[in-house]
């Protein structure tokens, strides 16, 4: 049975506390502001629940604990900010080549570099996508809420274990030190995804086997599975190849994977869509904002609706384009220089303009800042 806790806490600690009841059982980080209180919490909740909590010398080589801790069968998560994701980046995608479940959370402040530590910002909306090289799959979250922080955390670790790919939680500062009262719903056994392990004859195992649904099982140590790990392209067994075929299909594969299961991942919110006609789109605190502008502007007369997604990548494209179907304009309102906005043009072209409200201050984008854009765009 479920069981209800009410709490009054802040969105960092809601990230700990959904790691925790997802059944992760291993931490490595470095303390960073604005994720500081993430690794706190986990420090002092891990030891509870037999797990492990490690401060690494470095964001590197947090990443890495995390990769082999998930080799090693437990479920693992680091924290970090701009200038650690940053780091982290080529050992995550060691990560997505080598198909190891993991979750990173970036509490996002201003940049870049050093920017702005106590500041918040939203521009590692493209970093979380494309931030390591190559071609490689990701899976990108966006809570909007302390409690959503807690209910996206938790869903992270089940997209991540469910499909073999490291997945981000991707939330800024206002939202990572925002208190609120919210009730934390302690997940059934049953709704925990638990990764596919190998089973069956040890000496027909491919490690990395193509599959119906493109998930390779797992070997989980000491169970006699032989698996070959590396970072190198390589093939079924694991086996480094430059064989063009074998490249291709391997890479092609961790695409597909996602792909296939989009549907599985997408998540997003509409208000007022329906008869909308200018769509706000905005993730994370500046969704909230855009929510109060909504609500000043319909009472105005003005058509307005949000499209938020809680899925930033895969971006939930079908949705979008329903959502802004009778729309004749659209407004991307974001904490960067217009880094969703990119994507929203490449979706929507042809069908109306798509009107940008940024900022890069390391400040808030209030409602009435975004009702006036609305104004001024809408047709």
């Amino acid at each position: 049975m479920s069981q209800v806790q009410r709490q009054n806490i802040q969105g960092n600690q809601a990230c700990a506390l959904g790691a925790i009841a997802a059944g992760c059982r291993f931490y490595a980080g470095y303390p960073i502001t604005p994720s500081s209180e993430v690794a706190e919490v986990m420090a002092r909740e891990l030891p509870k629940v037999d797990g492990m909590f490690i401060q690494m010398e470095d964001e590197i080589a947090s990443m890495g604990a995390v990769i082999g801790a998930s080799f090693g069968g437990a479920k693992a998560m680091t924290a970090t900010s701009g200038p650690g994701f940053s780091l982290k980046q080529e050992n995550l995608g060691y990560a997505a080549m080598t198909e190891t479940p993991c979750v990173v959370i970036n509490v996002m402040r201003g940049g870049p570099s050093t920017g702005m530590p106590t500041r918040p910002g939203q521009g590692d909306v493209m970093q979380a996508r494309w931030g390591t090289h190559g071609d490689h799959p990701i899976i990108v979250l966006a809570p909007a809420s302390v409690s959503e922080v807690y209910s996206e955390t938790i869903r992270a670790f089940n997209l991540s274990e469910r499909f073999r790919v490291p997945v981000i939680v991707l939330f800024d500062e206002t939202i990572g030190h925002l208190l609120e009262t919210v009730e934390l719903l302690a997940p059934a056994p049953e709704s925990l995804d638990e990764r596919k392990w190998a089973n069956g004859d040890d000496n027909a195992y491919l490690p990395y086997g193509e599959t119906e649904d493109l998930v390779p099982a797992m070997a989980r140590p000491g169970d006699g599975f032989r698996a070959h790990t590396t970072g190198l392209t390589h093939d079924e067994r694991g086996f480094p190849t430059q064989d063009p075929a074998i490249a291709s299909r391997a890479v092609a594969r961790l695409l597909e994977k996602i792909e296939l299961h989009s549907d599985q991942i997408a998540s997003y919110q509409t208000l007022h869509c329906d008869d909308a006609d200018i769509v706000i789109v905005a993730f994370g605190i500046v969704a909230r904002a855009a929510q109060r502008a909504v609500k000043t502007l319909r009472a105005e007369g003005i058509r307005a609706g949000l499209f938020r997604p809680r899925t930033l990548w895969p971006f939930p494209e079908q949705a979008l384009l329903e959502a802004a179907n009778g729309a004749k304009s659209l407004l991307v309102v974001e904490m960067n220089a217009g880094q969703l906005a990119l994507e929203i043009e490449r979706l929507c072209a042809g069908r109306g303009a798509v009107h940008r409200l940024n900022r890069i201050d390391g400040e808030v984008i209030a409602p009435a800042e975004i009702a006036d854009a609305v104004r001024q765009a809408a047709p």
